[in-house]
């Protein structure tokens, strides 16, 4: 059915007030009735489309469907159902699975929605979006949250992703930081018409760790050292994120200070065999139970300091 312009029909402008369509309805009638045009089948013609035109403007509410979606102005609840199924589809979320937060998102224009519409309803919808139908639209792209331990983002491994419905293996590079985006191409939703893939994002959340802080490439800890250490001198040993090692304390080593131990902390994301430092602050414990003995040396020592 081809399009008819209603506000042509009845020989207004789009901006005419609702009298100014009552008057041109009931000129253009007196003159088109059959009543008056008994054997002009083109007068006939002419007179139902005035009164399906005057039907529609002069009803506020189906006016304004026909503003806003032209000749489909009777689909519209079913364009604006459509455009919410569709909007979902493009941002839908997909759940958790294995510290993995999944969802989409359409990189789509109302231009795009309106070939995904006319795939809905066929060519017979719009004469105006059949020049755009065949246009090659990219896909939709995926967003991605992939939860790591610290421990886990310090090693390079491999993970599979369950993204719609498909699995994806990749490999995560030692050193990936929290909030951290990677992106995949080509993995995201089937592109309209032909058209590219979408992608995948991936971002990065590297949970906390009890024992250890991380702030840039170098990570931060803490050790305790008896007093005797602290005053004579020896070692300790220290926890770091793939082992232990032992470390130096000079004499006199107060409470609150920090050692910084090189190359012991977090690689460095895509530079092999670069690290930070790892950096430990040493908490000097003081003895709760002494023995008689003990006390005895303590108090010659506290003289001795006087």
């Amino acid at each position: 059915m081809a399009y008819i312009d209603y506000y042509n029909i009845l020989g207004v402008s789009k901006n005419a007030s609702a009298d100014d369509i009552k008057k041109a309805y009931r000129k253009l009638a007196r003159k088109l009735h059959p009543d008056l045009n008994p054997n002009d089948k083109e007068a006939h013609k002419k007179f139902q489309q005035l009164n399906e035109a005057n039907e529609v403007l002069s009803d506020p509410e189906k006016r304004a469907k026909y503003d806003k979606y032209g000749e489909n102005w009777k689909h519209g609840e079913e364009y604006e159902k459509a455009q919410q199924q569709y909007q979902q589809q493009q941002r839908q979320w997909t759940g958790q699975q294995g510290g993995q937060t999944f969802y989409t998102e359409g990189d789509f224009s109302d231009t795009d929605f309106s070939d995904f519409f006319h795939s809905m309803f066929g060519s017979g919808f719009s004469q105006r979006a059949g020049s755009r139908s065949q246009r090659k639209y990219k896909g939709g792209d995926f967003q991605a949250e992939l939860h790591l331990s610290l421990r886990q983002a310090m090693h390079t491994h491999k993970q599979e992703l369950a993204v719609d419905g498909k699995n994806i293996r990749i490999t995560i590079p030692a050193g990936v930081a929290n909030g951290q985006k990677i992106k995949l191409s080509g993995y995201g939703q089937s592109g309209v018409n032909g058209g590219p893939n979408g992608d995948l994002y991936i971002t990065f959340v590297v949970e906390d760790d009890v024992n250890f802080k991380r702030l840039g490439n170098d990570l931060y800890t803490s050790a305790d050292i008896g007093l005797y250490t602290a005053v004579l001198g020896g070692e300790v040993t220290v926890t770091t994120l793939d082992g232990q090692v032992k470390m130096k304390i000079k004499p006199g080593t107060q409470s609150e200070s920090k050692v910084r131990l090189k190359g012991k902390g977090f690689p460095v994301y895509k530079k092999d065999d670069q690290f930070g430092d790892l950096i430990v602050t040493l908490k000097v414990e003081i003895p709760k139970h002494l023995s008689s003995k003990e006390q005895e040396l303590f108090t010659e020592l506290s003289k001795l300091d006087k």
